[in-house]
């Protein structure tokens, strides 16, 4: 990879990966990469990806080796604090929260144990792959507990009496029920962030990194939005338009031979239900067609 060329850091493997590809490919990005090859070769842009482990991915933004990365939000706030303690107030700069990677750091109690919630955690010992974020929590909340750090399966330290309770990320809940644990507070609510290195982006850079972060913008924005067209009378556009949900100022034009009524268009940034195309025909609407939308830049 040559230095003019700009790279993005993204998790190898794991929750993000392919979700992070696929949203590389939606901004327009072909790339070439071999089966066993961890770097990704833009081809029509210059543009190339770098498959690394979540936890390096911060570092290599800071350290500028990346000029963009993606990484889910509790991996960010954990290298963050850990800057900070040396001194480093701005590592990265977070860009965008994405629409993937949604989960929760929070606390989890063994069952049947008589520790039940934050009040309960004075002189107990958590442990936790997120050690900074959990002492910088315990801190705010003028609470007395230990921490231990485990790296994986944190959910089975109270089995083997290395700690009390833990703090760990929980997407679905079925790892904490299956190792007998109840989940209590949230923390942390994560999802997947664009960062980009504090450094100066060298200016024969900047006009790529500023459009694919445009384009990222756009991907994220199209999703779940729908562009709805529909007859109707000008008399109900106030109350139409205040039935589409999330909708911008709405395009209205006349129709030909058709007194008092006009075709509507208009786009959604939230999902459309059958209930609100049954509300927009009661309304007075017809011919509504709901279409998804593949591209937009606002």
């Amino acid at each position: 990879m040559t230095q003019d060329r700009i790279k993005i850091a993204v998790q190898k493997s794991g929750r993000l990966t392919e979700h992070c590809l696929e949203l590389l490919q939606q901004c327009g990005l072909k790339y070439s990469r071999g089966r066993d090859q961890l770097i990704g070769y833009g081809e029509n842009m210059p543009v190339d990806f770098l498959l690394v482990r979540d936890d390096d991915i911060p570092g290599l933004v800071r350290d500028d080796v990346c000029d963009l990365g993606i990484c889910g939000l509790n991996v960010l706030e954990e290298k963050r604090l850990a800057y900070a303690r040396k001194g480093v107030e701005e590592p990265f700069k977070v860009l965008q929260k994405l629409d993937y990677g949604h989960c929760r750091l929070a606390f989890a109690y063994p069952e049947g144990s008589d520790l039940k919630s934050v009040s309960d955690l004075n002189g107990q010992t958590i442990a936790t792959s997120y050690p900074r974020i959990v002492e910088d929590y315990l801190q705010k909340n003028n609470l007395n507990a230990s921490v231990v750090e485990f790296s994986g399966a944190v959910e089975i330290a109270p089995s083997l009496g290395r700690a009390e309770l833990i703090c760990d990320l929980v997407s679905t809940g079925a790892t904490l029920t299956a190792n007998r644990l109840v989940e209590g507070e949230t923390i942390l609510e994560s999802v997947a962030c664009l960062v980009q290195t504090p450094v100066d982006i060298p200016e024969e850079k900047t006009e790529w990194v500023n459009r694919l972060v445009e384009r990222i913008k756009g991907v994220q924005e199209v999703r779940g939005s729908k562009y709805i067209m529909m007859h109707a009378p000008r008399s109900a556009l106030t109350e139409i338009t205040d039935l589409l949900p999330g909708a911008e100022s709405p395009t209205v034009l006349p129709l030909e031979e058709a007194d008092g009524k006009v075709a509507v268009h208009v786009v959604c940034r939230e999902n459309v239900f059958w209930s609100t195309l049954e509300d927009l025909k009661k309304a007075g609407a017809s011919s509504i067609l709901v279409l998804p939308i593949e591209k937009m830049l606002a």
